[in-house]
């Protein structure tokens, strides 16, 4: 089973172009659900599993995959579904994912197979759907509703997220956005990402826009030109601290929108961060290549706060440049 992922790593050249793959697989029944496979390592039928004393119900415990530990997380349990009983554990398949540089595995009954898309073909999930929490997006593969499920989640509310910044590093920051009267905005499909990063930017004074993906941020962006140009509002880049976008996300991908950013002179200037939880070189690669300033993996506060504050110098560094500027202009005259 293995070998049905083989290459994943060459499908990587599908970001980028608004384009993934989805790995579909049914948990109980005849409903599909989905992954990316931009996040799956390989598939294979689930090892022998060794209990964890006291570990959360929703892992069976864990397994030992060519020397690496990996945690065994019962995939129906975490979606609020009927558990797979112990005695068939051993006639699923595991689905082994890498998140922010480490490796889990998904038991899952079937994999069904992989099917190419376009980001613009997936649709947030309807507020109706059972399992709509768990979810990031929903499509149709041959007239089937598939549901892609919202992993980051499932691992945040087990293994929990850390969005704490070291108390020393705010005391030392806490007057650098005096003033400074500009905001973030984000994009991502995950609300657990949502509200990771608008915890940290709130910590550093930073105010924070939201939005649900590539395509809303888009829309978002857009406007704030169209004010700009209409003149009901400053330009973008000085209402506008940093652009934080997740790279995997449905209608539009943050590759495309950070393209899209450099491609419209009234947005071309402002500052894109691009994140995944998906760490690799080809991020760093595809993140220079569509013109995006800086890639950083998911998960990482004291990071992205430090990267926060070096914009935010920057920006204070110009614009003391140019106020030194019209000062000399004004003494010459």
């Amino acid at each position: 089973m293995s070998s049905f992922l083989k290459g994943v790593d060459q499908r990587t050249s599908l970001a980028g172009m608004n384009r993934m793959e989805l790995l579909l697989f049914r948990i109980h029944g005849p409903q599909l659900f989905g992954i990316n496979v931009f996040k799956v390592r390989e598939v294979i039928q689930t090892p022998p599993i060794s209990p964890v004393p006291k570990a959360d119900d929703r892992i069976v415990g864990v397994s030992d995959i060519r020397g690496q530990t990996m945690p065994m997380i019962d995939l129906a349990k975490s979606l609020d579904m009927e558990p797979i009983p112990l005695e068939t554990v051993e006639n699923t398949l595991t689905i082994v994912t890498e998140f922010n540089r480490t490796i889990q595995g998904f038991l899952v009954e079937e994999v069904d197979r992989i099917v190419h898309m376009k980001w613009e073909d997936i649709m947030p999930p309807p507020e109706t759907f059972h399992n709509v929490n768990y979810l990031t997006g929903v499509t149709r593969v041959n007239d089937e509703i598939v549901e892609i499920v919202d992993v980051e989640k499932v691992l945040a509310e087990i293994a929990g997220i850390d969005n704490e910044i070291q108390p020393e590093f705010l005391e030392k920051v806490k007057d650098k956005t005096k003033g400074l009267d500009m905001m973030a905005v984000i994009a991502d499909d995950s609300s657990v990402a949502r509200n990771q990063l608008k915890g940290i930017l709130e910590k550093l004074g930073i105010q924070v826009k939201m939005a649900m993906n590539g395509r809303e941020a888009w829309e978002m962006l857009r406007k704030m030109a169209d004010d700009y140009e209409k003149g009901y509002a400053a330009k973008p880049s000085e209402r506008i601290l940093m652009v934080i976008s997740d790279i995997e996300m449905p209608e539009m991908d943050g590759y495309t929108l950070a393209s899209n950013i450099r491609k419209d002179p009234r947005l071309a200037d402002l500052y894109v961060l691009l994140s995944s939880s998906l760490s690799g070189g080809f991020n760093e690669s595809l993140t220079a290549k569509v013109g995006a300033d800086k890639f950083i993996s998911k998960w990482q506060p004291d990071v992205l706060a430090q990267i926060v504050v070096d914009r935010i110098d920057d920006i204070q560094r110009v614009r003391q440049e140019r106020e030194d500027a019209a000062q000399e202009q004004l003494a010459c005259e």
